[in-house]
């Protein structure tokens, strides 16, 4: 499928879109106050060594410690005699001690970065793990030979200098011995710079940062499918044309400069996209909809058949609908970045063969994510489980925050019931205190209430305290809000 790449550049931001067939698939957004960590490397401080959880909190210079489990520290596992042991953390690690650490996961909510001391450096065509022998080959090259005649040519090209393991990634699958032999170089010259900072630099201190978001995008996103990529502005126009000089020369071809009068990202209906993958409710071509609610724990995605009638049978119509949601889903859990534990609910179907095509449709629609998924068959609640590795905070988290008046639970108090906390609250203080009048403060919709439907109420707490009411309009307040003033 060919795709374009748009890149909107502005001092604060900077907003990926890639977009197919006229449909936005995925979005990027980087803001320069909040960069991307993961793949950064870093000489931390050990602050706290937990051995109950075999883990211990990292001091990188982060406003929160980053996290770093026992799983994730390279040191710690070994061989004896054809079995994996694993040395005891505390053993490992020291409350002060400084250790050379990867982030490899950007802090999430209320958590800390994720951490490990494996450290690998990520080029165009390898990723260099300096501390390994192995060489892995990724999964996408699938021709045989190819990853057999790959697999040698790193291993004599690594016999003439400082070997280290590499992974092998899709872009070197047709790549010269000069191209590689290139990123093998310029990345071992990083790990020697960054071993050289790590000496004669305190903890913590930022040893190798990691790409921006437009240069990885080039690094790692662009393919034999790419048609475009178009930049919005010219200063990083020019910076990427040098990086593409040095790393990605086949692509310079496709990289224009956008000096159009509309913004780049309405012409291609980005803005109205990213509205869209904001919102809870998703409709469907056929009249169908989803229904996605994001929580802490996990995202849920509810499927439903909405105005669609279309089929020859009422089983036909749910088939159809399931089908066009299972496309949709893997498009927006791409859109809006949705990671950790997801349920799907697809509308009931009796026929197990309908249940089967829907799984198959749906896993078809997920090879196009570039993030691990798995996929569990579907329940006899017609419910299907399914994972996507969290790497980054969702678009929603980026873009919006909890909702100051609800918390974040989608619902407020109504104003009747408003009303009788107010009541309730004037009853309890008449009991202890007695003022000359008790006021109340409130919203406009609150006010209105009182002077109406609950007028009479009012009127009868007072004669029951025996002390005047007076209503006061607060403006800023919303609906939720109140104050009772003891005058």
């Amino acid at each position: 499928m060919k795709e374009d790449i748009l890149i909107n550049i502005t001092p604060q931001e900077t907003r990926i879109a890639i977009v197919s067939e006229g449909t936005v698939q995925e979005l990027h957004i980087e803001r320069s106050q909040t960069r991307e960590l993961a793949g950064n490397v870093y000489l931390g401080r050990v602050v706290r060594v937990l051995p109950g959880m075999q883990s211990a909190f990292v001091d990188i210079g982060l406003e929160r410690a980053a996290f770093l489990h026992i799983d994730d520290i390279l040191e710690a596992h070994y061989n004896e005699e054809g079995q994996n042991k694993i040395i005891p953390i505390e053993r490992m690690l020291q409350d002060g001690q400084p250790v050379m650490v990867r982030v490899i996961k950007d802090p999430l909510g209320t958590k800390g970065a994720r951490l490990s001391t494996q450290i690998s450096i990520a080029g165009r065509l390898l990723v260099y793990l300096p501390q390994e022998k192995h060489i892995g080959i990724s999964q996408r090259i699938e021709d045989e030979k190819e990853r057999e005649s790959l697999k040698k040519r790193i291993q004599q090209m690594g016999q003439h200098g400082a070997m280290g393991g590499y992974i092998i990634r899709t872009m070197a699958e047709g790549a010269s011995d000069d191209d590689l032999e290139s990123d093998m170089t310029f990345l071992q010259k990083i790990w020697q710079s960054l071993k050289d900072k790590a000496q004669v630099s305190p903890a913590p201190t930022l040893l190798y940062k990691d790409l921006t978001l437009s240069e990885r995008i080039l690094r790692d996103f662009v393919h034999e499918e790419t048609n475009r990529i178009l930049v919005d502005s010219r200063e990083e126009f020019v910076k990427l044309q040098e990086f593409a000089k040095s790393y990605t020369p086949d692509i310079l071809g496709r990289l224009t400069c956008y000096e159009g009068e509309r913004p780049l990202f309405d012409l291609y209906n980005v803005e109205e996209e990213i509205e869209h993958a904001l919102s809870r409710r998703v409709d469907l071509k056929s009249g169908g909809y989803l229904i996605i609610d994001q929580t802490e724990a996990m995202t849920t995605i509810d499927v439903n058949t909405g105005g669609f009638v279309n089929g020859r049978t009422f089983d036909d119509t749910i088939f159809r609908t399931n089908l066009e949601a299972a496309h949709a889903i893997a498009r927006q859990l791409r859109l809006r970045n949705l990671g950790g534990i997801i349920i799907l609910d697809f509308i009931d179907m009796a026929n197990p063969v309908h249940q089967q095509a829907v799984i198959e449709e749906l896993r078809k629609a997920l090879m196009l994510d570039r993030t691990k998924v798995s996929v569990s068959a579907m329940s006899a609640l017609g419910l299907v489980e399914m994972t996507r590795k969290r790497t980054r905070e969702s678009l929603a988290h980026i873009l919006c925050e909890p909702c100051p008046i609800c918390n974040g639970k989608g619902q407020i108090k109504t104003a009747q019931t408003i009303c009788y906390e107010i009541m309730r609250d004037i009853s309890r203080e008449a009991k202890q205190f007695s003022p000359r009048e008790f006021r109340i403060l409130a919203s406009q919709i609150v006010i209105d209430r009182f002077l109406e439907e609950e007028s009479q109420h009012l009127a009868g707490l007072g004669d029951i305290i025996g002390k005047p009411i007076s209503l006061q309009v607060e403006p800023s307040y919303h609906q939720a809000q109140y104050d009772v003033i003891l005058m």
